[in-house]
């Protein structure tokens, strides 16, 4: 990669780390929440999962439309809107309010990693996207490693709003580095076919593999995230893990990831996104296993499963994300992305309400058939397993290049 491709990722991943920010740093700040509004858990999850609501509303709208303006304005439009939203959440002063700045929050930030995964899929080829998305998504791992840890020390030091601040401030100053250094990127429109809007689904509709590739995700999402909202109660009710050991848990867990994606991206370019996506997805079993049957445990150990989990499930997105932005060509990638997008994030709410009718709680406060979640997690993994074999991806001649 050149200096400029690699300068190119560093602002992308810097942009989806506030975006990640901004959605992660909710669910440790439950207690706070709570406490400030005097509202109830379920009020609690409905502010988590009004953002995905949101954003998929968002994300589904936007791909009728996406892909006849530029990457660089739309995603400057969709971070503006996420700064927005983020430091509405800031200096909310109500429930009401807050909630309405999680479905600002939500409807400009689901747009944000479909961009960036568009612009990615449009600037490198296929034999180099590995690697990319390795970088791209090297902002998750930071937000794990540093971004919450680092938020719930404020949170506790002065108060719950002082990190949506700080989210919005850091994303002012990138979105301002954005629009000088993120190139103008029109070459995926199409004039003679602008005006239908229906095309993305036209083509997803006559495209097997288009469809594959679309399951490929929601069945990832679904196995990846289903034990992800339950860890923390998880282990802090029935490991024995304290409350004040889980910034050790995403530090450790967004540690190996930091250096686990960037290594994942160049084994898929070099041996194949296929063969490594499977290698990566039999892997995850162990730790989906070991995370959602743990005991009465040393906090050690507890690190160790959920530092494996971070580092193997979250491996497997890299190159499933590198496949997913291949099956279609550059002028309804945006479209696509975005579609894609809001399947995602119907995935991902109809994972947490299945969760949250299966999970109990004993008289003890224990949380209760944990395992079953993870049995389904590793059943659905393996039906992704078969789909994705099925995907393939297109020749890309189009593909703009950095000079």
């Amino acid at each position: 990669m050149t200096k400029k491709e690699i300068s190119l990722l560093i602002l992308l991943a810097a942009i989806n780390f506030t975006n990640i920010m901004d959605f992660m740093i909710m669910m440790p700040l439950q207690e706070f929440l709570e406490a400030s509004f005097d509202i109830t858990p379920k009020q609690f999850g409905l502010l988590v999962s009004v953002y995905a609501f949101s954003a998929f509303a968002a994300s589904m709208t936007a791909s009728f439309m996406v892909d006849r303006f530029d990457r660089k304005h739309v995603l400057l439009v969709a971070f503006s809107g996420l700064i927005v939203g983020t430091f509405g959440c800031g200096i909310a002063n109500s429930y009401e309010t807050l909630m309405a700045s999680r479905i600002i929050a939500g409807l400009f930030g689901g747009l944000i990693g479909a961009q960036a995964l568009s612009i990615v899929g449009d600037i490198f080829p296929y034999e180099k996207r590995g690697r990319a998305m390795g970088w791209l998504m090297s902002g998750f791992a930071l937000a794990t490693i540093a971004g919450v840890p680092f938020g719930l020390y404020i949170a506790n030091r002065t108060n719950w709003q002082i990190p949506f601040i700080g989210i919005a401030i850091l994303g002012v100053i990138l979105c301002i580095i954005a629009f000088i250094f993120i190139p103008n990127m029109k070459a995926h429109i199409d004039n003679k076919r602008e005006r239908n809007i229906f095309r993305v689904y036209q083509s997803v509709w006559k495209d097997r593999n288009q469809q594959f590739a679309l399951l490929m995700m929601m069945t990832l999402i679904f196995s990846h995230f289903a034990a992800i909202p339950f860890i923390a109660p998880y282990l802090t009710k029935n490991t024995g893990f304290l409350q004040e050991q889980l910034p050790l848990m995403y530090f450790f867990g967004g540690l190996s990831s930091l250096f686990v994606t960037p290594l994942v991206g160049k084994l898929s370019d070099k041996f194949g996104k296929h063969k490594v996506f499977t290698i990566f997805m039999l892997l995850a079993v162990v730790p989906v296993f070991l995370l959602t049957n743990l005991p009465r445990v040393p906090y050690y150990d507890v690190l160790i499963v959920t530092t494996l989990f971070f580092m193997v499930a979250g491996g497997r997105m890299v190159p499933a994300q590198a496949l997913v932005t291949s099956v279609v060509p550059p002028n309804l990638r945006g479209g696509f992305m975005n579609l894609n997008s809001s399947l995602q994030q119907l995935s991902l709410g109809l994972t947490a309400y299945i969760g949250g009718m299966i999970i109990t709680k004993n008289p003890a406060g224990e949380l209760q058939h944990y395992d079953i979640i993870g049995y389904i997690s590793i059943a659905v993994s393996i039906i992704c397993l078969f789909i994705t074999w099925q995907v393939r991806a297109v020749d890309m001649k189009e593909v703009e290049h950095i000079s």
